[in-house]
């Protein structure tokens, strides 16, 4: 039976403090080891087998991981020497980097909607010697940049057509590692055992807002601290099954797959993001991390789909949330629902909470956001159900994780409090600055911008606005360099009303507010291509394409009606005069957002100049 302390837990431990990570294990090869050693009957990994999931043991796990990096050994590869990884989030990937670690090597992380000429300066920069790749599209954009990829020995893909020479398979992989194990069966773990907390890790190439992205260097010694960071927190127990649906390219990705080897827990990867809502009530996962966005679908879905029922289903509905919420926020203060509240919030768990939770598989303790600023009221309606939406920050500079709200220690709006071992300051500016062991090592092939990142006392410039609250609660107030002042003197930092307003309009998928040295703030904004469907056919537009509803009277009254809920809660400053509506959404293949769903403001900004300028 689910209990109020189970829903709420009374928010009253104190913030941990430094020198909770220390002893840890010296490399992620160390790591793994250890974990095979303490469980290894234990489940590891779960994912999709046609319509079946399968489940691999940290025992089997190993097997196979070992086998690949032997594999890799036989190719040649010595430690520290780096291997690409160009694919979307699967199991293949989770196996393939652990391997590329065992062996002493460095992953070189690529996302999969890279260009082809990003890929070839990302390997190239890199100096990446052996490369997985997914599947035929991945080893197409390799071909075409063969000439610029001379030191790429060796192509293993996970669904592509091998061709009997550059391009090999993963199960050929696999046997050349049996085959090397065979003759010497402890030359995974002679690897291991030379690994230091020096060592590199993995090679992390920034996705950018302009320009060729940095590679971001990261030991062995950033992730196992990470590891050993979030065990000290205790939030994440040894029986928790994990939903991993994050770009593995991406170090939030990496950071949800090294946990695990610290902790212990069963991971579920599947990285098909159109069938996260599906996959959440067939595995049943107790925790999940993502960004904003997905939340923010969420949210807007359960309150749209509830509101077209009407009557008393909807009535019944906002009573439940709002019930859930009163008791939210008295957990948050310490304390617990008098006699009449408690009544109330039983029966509105019974009759409607319950039954939104089991859309995640009903058995979900709590949610992070991360990457991007999560709105107010989003978070706050999952708390209200009984599903806490904890937010936490970093940077890939600083191996993803640097701070993570608390279960029974957190303050809405906030990013939590400072892993232990992680110091936070505030610079003169209002920047953010970090330094702990997550930190990276610095850029590759790249000492001056290396140099710029880093104030003289070894702090890494966040690039953030923000300030630390009592209690030790980081605020992020926008990105610095993101804040614009307008003709009047005035400050508008966008990112904040961009959240404030997709969390107010359910039809909105991206808004770009605008107006530096303007005398007023204008907006891009784009629809949802989803939600936007069932709206057009309730108002006269149905069957009409995406061009056609942004372009009608009808979506541009919707849009004002947000607009102006949006401008009553904003400084008289910050209000939006004047928006267009794109005829089309932003992609991250036409560039226009990362491969982590955050907005490319200066390409925006500049590809969409002519409709910027024609709102002055």
């Amino acid at each position: 039976m689910t209990t109020l302390d189970d829903l709420y837990p009374l928010h009253d431990t104190p913030p941990l403090v430094a020198g909770a990570v220390e002893g840890r294990e010296p490399s992620v090869g160390h790591l793994f080891r250890k974990r095979v050693a303490e469980t290894p009957d234990s489940p590891a990994l779960r994912f999709a087998a046609g319509e079946a999931w399968e489940t691999l043991t940290w025992a089997q796990t190993k097997d196979r991981v070992y086998r690949l990096a032997a594999g890799l050994v036989a190719l040649g590869i010595e430690p520290e020497q780096r291997v690409g990884l160009s694919s979307s989030t699967r199991v293949e990937w989770a196996l393939a980097d652990w391997a590329i670690n065992l062996a002493g090597a460095a992953t070189t992380t690529v996302y999969p909607t890279t260009r082809a000429d990003d890929v070839a300066f990302i390997l190239g920069d890199s100096d990446s010697r052996v490369v997985f790749a997914e599947d035929d599209a991945q080893i197409d954009k390799l071909r075409s940049q063969r000439d610029a990829l001379p030191d790429v020995g060796k192509v293993v893909t996970f669904d592509g057509t091998p061709d009997g020479d550059w391009v090999i398979g993963l199960d050929e992989l696999d046997r050349l590692g049996a085959e090397r194990l065979a003759e010497d069966a402890g030359v995974v773990d002679a690897r291991i055992d030379q690994l230091t907390p020096e060592h590199l890790c993995t090679l992390v190439y920034t996705s950018g807002t302009t320009g060729r992205p940095k590679g971001v260097r990261l030991t062995h010694d950033a992730w196992t601290y990470e590891a050993a960071a979030n065990k000290a927190i205790d939030q994440i127990q040894f029986e928790d099954v994990q939903f991993l649906w994050l770009p593995l390219a991406h170090v939030f990705g990496k950071l949800m797959m090294t946990i695990p080897l610290e902790i212990g827990c069963e991971t579920v990867v599947d990285g098909r993001i159109d069938k996260i809502a599906e996959n959440l009530a067939v595995t049943r996962p107790t925790f999940m991390c993502g960004a904003p966005r997905v939340y923010e679908k969420v949210y807007q879905g359960v309150r749209m789909a509830m509101q077209k029922e009407g009557g008393v289903k909807y009535r019944l509905f906002r009573w439940a949330c709002d019930t859930g919420l009163k008791v939210s926020n008295l957990a948050d203060e310490g304390k617990r629902p008098g006699a009449l509240l408690a009544r109330q919030h039983a029966l509105a768990d019974k009759l409607v909470l319950t039954k939104i939770r089991e859309r995640f598989g009903g058995q979900i303790r709590f949610f992070v956001s991360g990457s991007a600023p999560l709105n107010d009221d989003v978070q706050a309606w999952f708390n209200g159900i009984g599903t806490p939406l904890i937010e936490g920050y970093g940077l890939t500079e600083s191996s993803a994780g640097s701070t993570v709200g608390r279960l029974q220690y957190h303050r809405n709006g906030t990013v939590g409090p400072a892993y232990p071992g992680t110091d936070f300051k505030i610079d003169h500016d209002g920047e953010i600055l970090i330094k702990g062991p997550g930190v990276m090592e610095g850029y590759h092939n790249n000492p001056e911008a290396t140099a710029e990142a880093f104030t003289d006392d070894g702090y890494l410039r966040t690039g953030d606005i923000g300030q630390i609250e009592d209690g030790g609660f980081i605020r992020i107030t926008d990105r610095k360099k993101d804040l614009f002042k307008t003709s009047g003197g005035k400050y508008i930092a966008p990112s904040a009303i961009e959240s404030e307003f997709k969390g107010i309009c359910p039809f909105v998928s991206q808004m770009l507010v605008h107006g530096p040295g303007r005398n007023y703030a204008t907006a891009l904004v784009t629809l949802d291509p989803v939600s936007i469907v069932p709206w057009a056919a309730e108002h006269g537009l149905e069957g009409k394409s995406y061009e056609e509803i942004a372009a009608s009277e009808q979506a541009r009254e919707m849009v004002q009606h947000y607009i102006d809920k949006l401008n009553s809660q904003l400084n008289r400053w910050e209000t939006i005069k004047k928006f267009t509506i794109l005829d089309h959404d932003l992609t991250v293949e036409d560039g226009e957002l990362t491969p982590s769903m955050k907005m490319r403001r200066a390409i925006v900004s500049d590809r969409y100049r002519e409709h910027l300028d024609g709102m002055y």
